[in-house]
């Protein structure tokens, strides 16, 4: 039984607060041995593991675990028109993923004035507002190739807004997908703000009422579908390996999902990292979220000029983003020699090498290299290290089908993420032609990777030493997933638990099941 299985196994109140109950029962048990019946006078140096801001005040405990893979679950979320208007009208006019009001049904649950919002970037660059009526009526998303306005890029500048309608890219090579009004739609399915059941959502509980929480979470994340499985079932599969190997993840679970009276479908609904998960990663530290827009560049020691590139997760007060600062202007600044000597000083380098081995394997382009820079960095108080959480897999094992993207599972590191002539993004892939008088700005290029890349990831891969370390990471992952035929049975029992509705059948998650199985195994899936 994994660490995993056995946590699931406990009492939910438990398993969030195991931290503050065994240090507790820790410092008991040393006084009573050290101490005797010497009066106590308590007090304590450590910082919290959360902070006074982040408590969980309020917590719905709900009828069953949400992450209970043996039942059944559903979930429903109910909101006004209005408010759905207007939380569409604020991202198609201002580019803006402003939160609406909602009530949101957990397995019989009921947790009115929840918050809910639109959740992604590449995911969302397929939505097309097809509401009669709005003023953004037939348009894309704002951002992304394709997208109404170009949006901004890596490296500054905008995408240019090619002719052809709603951004379309003109003479698209064989293999290139499409999106609706043009653009690239490898990322995802096509998405339109008529079918409320299918958009990317963040479900906040806390939002409108701090302090609570839903079995300890104060935030979920429904995923959407990839082109590679209508019912995610490549995104919980790459979950579930990723945890069954020892790294830090997310839970998931599949669920029945319903929006007002729409039709039901079938969901992947992903614990969204907040506080109290932070709190539950080995060690103690600092969770910050890498954003899209970030350069992962050193741009001075005022953390204002960060806002755009971290989130700070936890510990909000009590420490800041200095860690993450003073190692960007390291990175920055050290040659090759001091980058192969001094890295381990600053980044769990076994751990990072295996992340980077993990994504190889998965075939996922979308990580902290890709072009939604979708990681999370902790930063350990005890040991001074970061390392890299993985997030926002719905792109690994074939979710993401561009042209030169290179195959999941080839272990050859062809394929890495933000390595020279990897598949970190497509740019403008090879054989498009632009219209005369328009010129790519500055940080878009052509072919695989021209609008990913990270400066830590690349050295990495350039470093002999570790891009050692990730090959033999990589060895491992594949000896412990496919060559033991792991990941073969995992495929059919994640598969067993995808619940059939009304907009995903049977037929469609044995299609999935078959698809996912080739991309790991390849011919010797069965």
């Amino acid at each position: 039984m994994s660490r995993a299985d056995l946590r699931r196994r406990l009492p939910v109140r438990l398993r969030q607060h195991w931290k503050p109950l065994t240090a507790g029962v820790a410092g008991v048990a040393v006084a009573l041995t050290v101490l005797g019946d010497v009066t106590i006078r308590p007090y304590s140096t450590s910082t919290a593991a959360v902070t006074d801001e982040e408590r969980v005040t309020e917590d719905v405990e709900g009828t069953v675990d949400l992450f209970d893979t043996t039942v059944e679950h559903q979930i429903a979320l109910s909101y006004s028109q209005d408010g759905y208007d207007r939380m569409l009208d604020a991202y198609f006019t201002e580019g803006e993923k402003e939160w609406m009001t909602a009530d949101i049904t957990i397995d019989g649950t009921t947790i009115e004035s929840a918050a809910v919002r639109l959740k992604g970037n590449s995911t969302l660059s397929s939505l097309v507002d097809s509401r009669a009526g709005s003023a953004t009526q037939g348009e894309r998303a704002p951002g992304g190739l394709g997208g109404r306005g170009g949006g901004e890029v890596p490296g500054g500048g905008e995408v240019p807004q090619l002719p052809g309608g709603g951004g379309e890219v003109p003479q698209l090579p064989d293999g290139a997908g499409r999106g609706p009004g043009g653009g690239f739609a490898g990322a995802g399915v096509p998405l339109s703000t008529q079918e409320p059941e299918n958009l990317p959502l963040l479900v906040s509980l806390d939002e409108n009422r701090p302090g609570r929480a839903y079995q300890g979470m104060t935030e979920l994340a429904i995923r959407p579908a990839s082109a590679a499985a209508a019912s995610s079932l490549n995104e919980a599969v790459a979950l579930e390996l990723t945890q069954q190997s020892g790294q830090p993840t997310q839970d998931y679970v599949f669920t029945t999902y319903a929006v007002n009276d729409r039709p039901t479908t079938t969901r992947l609904v992903v614990q969204n990292p907040d506080p109290q998960y932070a709190a539950g990663l080995e060690g103690d530290g600092v969770l910050y979220k890498v954003l899209s827009t970030s350069s992962f560049t050193y741009q001075g020691d005022d953390q204002t000029a960060y806002v755009d590139d971290f989130t700070q997760v936890n510990l909000r007060g009590s420490q800041d983003l200095q860690p993450i600062v003073s190692f960007l202007e390291w990175l920055g600044g050290a040659s090759d020699e001091e980058f192969a000597r001094d890295l381990d000083q600053w980044v769990d380098v076994e751990s990072f090498a295996t992340y980077l081995a993990t994504q190889d394997v998965l075939g996922n382009m979308d990580t902290i290299a890709g072009p939604g820079r979708n990681a999370y960095l902790y930063y350990d108080l005890g040991t001074g290290l970061i390392s890299v959480v993985a997030w926002d897999l719905n792109l690994a094992l074939g979710g993401m089908s561009m042209p030169g993207t290179g195959g999941p599972g080839g272990g050859d590191g062809s394929a890495r993420p933000g390595a020279p002539g990897a598949a970190g993004m497509p740019g403008l892939p090879e054989g498009v032609e632009l219209p005369e008088g328009v010129e790519l700005p500055e940080g878009v290029g052509r072919g695989p990777g021209a609008m990913g890349g990270n400066a830590l990831v690349t050295r990495f891969e350039a470093s002999v030493d570790f891009a050692a370390l990730i090959d033999a990471a990589t060895a491992e992952l594949r000896a412990a997933w496919l060559d033991s035929g792991q990941a073969s049975r995992l495929v059919e029992e994640v598969a067993s638990r995808v619940p059939v509705t009304d907009g995903v059948d049977q037929a469609t998650i044995d299609a999935d099941a078959q698809a996912v199985m080739s991309r790991l195994v390849g011919d010797d899936a069965p």
